[in-house]
């Protein structure tokens, strides 16, 4: 894997009326992430003196993330000191309106989200502590600020955009079953504030906590099925058969062009033998339930012993369940993936004891290395351009890699 360069930024400082100030000297930056905007915050207070909240990307010297060197426009509530002021360069910016961008990158929007947070925690009793918000991230995917709280706990904010709009009725089902995922204490909207979650986010889990993973999200997928309605109701996608293939085939009409001719020609092979391969896939047997859609080990949080916790619900959706398994096995050694695959498909074997989970993955594969691209096609299509150099090429990627899974099969 290439090295991330390090991260340098410039900050164009605006007040929460829109009204611009001008543009910091450059800093440097903690952490090469784009969307870390705390690391940018402490640079600027470390640098200035002020206290800013970071709105959103402005320019970017990579086309792609992450690192190198970044503008940002940030707010400021504070009157400058002179020596603040006298470092201001012109801003050189326009601050444009598209029609896409998120109200917690507007002026003014981050203070509207911390406000309802803060009314809803003292609405559920708890107090916080004296320090003030602190923001974590802020990109087209979310919007994230820590609460501490007294007594030493955290509660945390979190606005999504209008596709990840579903997270909060999703995590509302599933804490009234005492799922092991984020307590809500509240939601409006795209805003969700959730209880503070104890532990590491479980990135470099070893292979046996691995399957612990697996074998919770099995658990858990299991005691929804049979129960479609509830699930779609809370305005998760559809990717079931019929509607995934709908879907898959639209998006390959629309991304084609843009491909070489050899994963254009095995696309169309793809695209060709979907219904079938569907048809097949269900005769398998393998349960509807929800698919969460975005599963590996740094979406688990835990102590790394027996507590686990699922996190980051706003991708999840309606399908067979065996869509979560390629992109687990991408980020698992690769000693212990067909140890892990085996896992995941015996754990549904011993649930339906008819079916026959190992075929259906095998199947699927193709689809869900296509579904990967359509999550990422729909990010891309529902932010401002600014914000889709995070993403456009995922959308490639994936679809190149279905190209690949569709030879391999060719072939064997």
């Amino acid at each position: 894997m290439a090295k991330v360069p390090p991260r340098r930024a410039t900050v164009v400082l605006c007040r929460p009326s829109g009204e611009l100030l001008g543009r910091l000297p450059e800093i440097q930056v903690a952490t090469p992430w784009w969307q870390d905007a705390a690391p940018v915050v402490d640079a600027v207070r470390a640098a200035f003196g002020i206290a800013v909240v970071v709105l959103r990307l402005l320019e970017s010297q990579r086309k792609h993330p992450q690192g190198g060197w970044v503008t940002y426009l940030a707010e400021v509530h504070d009157e400058l000191a002179a020596a603040v002021t006298a470092q201001l360069a012109p801003a050189n910016v326009e601050l444009d309106e598209q029609p896409q961008r998120l109200p917690y990158a507007k002026p003014g929007g981050p203070d509207a989200d911390v406000a309802w947070a803060a009314a809803a925690l003292a609405a559920a009793g708890l107090d916080g502590a004296p320090e003030p918000a602190r923001q974590v991230r802020t990109w087209n995917l979310s919007s994230i600020w820590r609460f501490a709280l007294a007594g030493g706990t955290a509660a945390w904010l979190k606005v999504v955009p209008p596709f990840f709009a579903h997270e909060g009725a999703m995590l509302r089902l599933l804490n009234a079953t005492a799922a092991p995922v984020p307590r809500l204490i509240a939601a409006d909207g795209p805003r969700l504030l959730l209880a503070d979650v104890p532990g590491v986010d479980r990135y470099d889990a070893p292979p046996a906590e691995l399957l612990r993973m697996v074998f919770a999200l099995v658990h858990l997928q299991a005691e929804w099925v049979g129960r479609e309605d509830d699930l779609l109701a809370t305005g998760m996608p559809d990717w079931r058969s019929p509607a995934l293939a709908r879907a898959l085939t639209d998006l390959v009409a629309r991304e084609r062009e843009g491909l070489a001719d050899d994963v254009r020609a095995s696309l169309d092979r793809f695209v060709d033998s979907l219904p079938a391969r569907l048809a097949a896939v269900d005769a398998c047997g393998v349960p509807t339930t929800f698919v969460h859609g975005d599963f590996h080990p740094g979406n688990v949080r835990g102590d790394g012993a027996t507590a686990q916790t699922i996190l980051d619900w706003g991708d999840c959706g309606l399908g067979n369940p065996l869509l979560d398994l390629p992109a687990f096995l991408d980020v698992a050694p690769a000693s212990h993936v067909n140890r892990i695959r085996d896992a995941w498909t015996g754990a549904w074997l011993r649930r339906v004891p008819s079916s026959d989970p190992a075929r259906a993955a095998e199947l699927l594969a193709p689809v869900a290395a296509a579904r990967q691209a359509l999550v990422y096609a729909t990010f891309v299509a529902g932010i401002e351009p600014v914000e889709r150099r995070y993403h456009e090429p995922d959308v490639p990627r994936w679809l190149k890699r279905t190209a690949q899974l569709i030879d391999r099969e060719a072939a064997a």
